[in-house]
């Protein structure tokens, strides 16, 4: 599969939880190029999944030695792609220098595995500079969504469906304006300004509040907010980072963080974070243009909306066009 929108091919994504990463290779698609991940005592890396000898999947394979080591014919692989050893090959024969892996960028860095298939922009993935320390965590995911990327990304940052398809949990039917609000541009990241909303539960613990949202875009597949409690000193972070698997199939990984409820076990959140993410399935998996459409004319924003706007114009001034329309 040829992939031409650069914006992406450049870009750090997402693919497994760093717990999720143990002994074996694990498959994963980005693009749609399918991949094979794995760990030995030098870090993390990323082969395409697939072994120059006879075209098996090299995530079948397993690690031995810090070397990957093809299910099939048990060639070898070192970390920097290199065929080592071919068992069939007589001693006194070198290995042809066309036998090895095609290696794509990889690290692990704030508990996730990350990949890029073009030239990294930066050697650590643009999230990791905007994720604060001193909260309590929870790493959540991957939610597998038959949606574009882009789809779920502008799902998260859509204030005014909260009353709606959240309602009783993050929004109120009874209280659905939208104070005008603005988002501005800082450092190459969008943010909106303060958005009042009214929660009967913003966080699965049953306590009503007047949560005051803040949005920011750090890229194309992204965002997060920080949620803040008006009445007292509660402060809720949620990162959503989206894997674009194909242009219709995504994974959702996201980070909760917070300075309150220390004593909750980590599974009340992750629970409750489940129903919301099948809540907002049924919306995202049945969209129409299932793509996002980039141009402004295609469909009918309001002010509230302005965010989304902030959002698809950054997506067409960077060309982004994977999960585009």
């Amino acid at each position: 599969m040829t992939i031409h929108d650069m914006a992406l091919l450049d870009e750090w994504h997402p693919v497994l939880l760093s717990s999720a990463l143990t002994d074996r290779p694990v498959p994963v698609i980005v693009l749609g190029e399918k991949l094979a991940v794995f760990r030995t005592s030098h870090g993390v890396h990323a082969f395409k999944d697939l072994c120059i000898h006879r075209g098996v999947p090299l995530s079948l394979g397993k690690v031995k030695g810090d070397e990957l080591v093809c299910a099939y014919h048990g060639w070898s692989y070192n970390g920097c792609g290199t065929c080592t050893r071919i068992p069939s090959l007589p001693a006194d024969r070198a290995i042809p220098p066309k036998a090895k892996a095609f290696v794509y960028a990889c690290v692990e860095v704030y508990g996730f595995i990350w990949v890029c298939l073009g030239t990294p922009a930066s050697p650590l993935p643009n999230i990791s500079r905007y994720i604060p320390e001193g909260f309590k965590e929870v790493f959540m995911g991957p939610y597998t969504l038959q949606a574009a990327g882009p789809r779920l990304i502008e799902n998260f940052l859509d204030v005014s469906h909260l009353m709606f398809v959240h309602e009783g949990l993050l929004g109120d039917s009874n209280f659905t304006e939208i104070a005008d609000y603005h988002v501005v541009e800082e450092d190459g990241v969008l943010r909106s300004e303060e958005i009042i909303v009214y929660q009967p539960d913003p966080d699965g613990m049953g306590r009503g509040v007047h949560s005051r949202y803040v949005y920011e875009v750090f890229g194309p597949l992204t965002v997060a907010f920080t949620k803040r409690d008006r009445d007292t000193d509660h402060i809720f972070r949620l990162f959503l980072m989206v894997l674009p698997e194909t242009e219709q199939q995504s994974k959702a990984f996201m980070l909760k963080q917070r300075n309150y409820a220390y004593e909750e076990p980590d599974e009340v959140f992750v629970q409750f974070q489940d129903l919301l993410i099948e809540q907002d399935r049924e919306m995202v998996e049945n969209q129409k243009p299932e793509l996002l459409p980039l141009d402004l004319q295609a469909e009918l924003h309001l002010r509230s909306d302005r965010l989304s706007i902030a959002y698809r114009k950054l997506l067409r001034d960077l060309g982004v066009t994977f999960g585009t329309a």
